[in-house]
């Protein structure tokens, strides 16, 4: 996968499992992404906002057009997730470190998304933007 031209043709990012405390990794991913320019949905029913940005508690509520579903979920909760963003059209769907459903991963590639499985999306950033 050429990492430089997906993050180049993405603008917006749903992040699932988004926390708002500071010592868990979905919120320094979260608020890197958010730094590096990329319009993020949280997407968490337990928190009302990230860093002052509304959370959402579900992916269908988001009134955007969603390039990126970002998922920071137990791999078990992942099928339901992947099935809500092939609903919405989002065009990507990644699984960060530790998170793998080959099902729900094959299931997102034969409805025409990209997937990425068991990677930090903040990393591949990170590896592209400082070749």
């Amino acid at each position: 996968m050429n990492y430089n031209h997906f993050y180049k043709n993405i603008k917006t990012i749903a992040i699932v499992g988004l926390s708002d405390k500071p010592d868990r990794p979905s919120y320094e991913v979260g608020k890197y992404l958010m730094d590096q320019g990329y319009e993020i949905f949280p997407v968490n029913p337990n928190i009302d906002n990230f860093l002052g940005i509304k959370s959402y508690k579900t992916l269908s509520e988001i009134e955007k057009k969603i390039d990126v579903v970002d998922i920071f979920r137990k791999s078990e909760f992942v099928g339901p997730i992947v099935d809500e963003a092939i609903k919405i059209g989002a065009k990507s769907i990644w699984l960060q470190e530790g998170v793998v459903d080959e099902v729900a991963s094959a299931k997102g590639r034969a409805a025409g998304l990209t997937v990425v499985m068991n990677a930090c999306m903040m990393k591949k950033h990170k590896e592209v933007a400082y070749r």
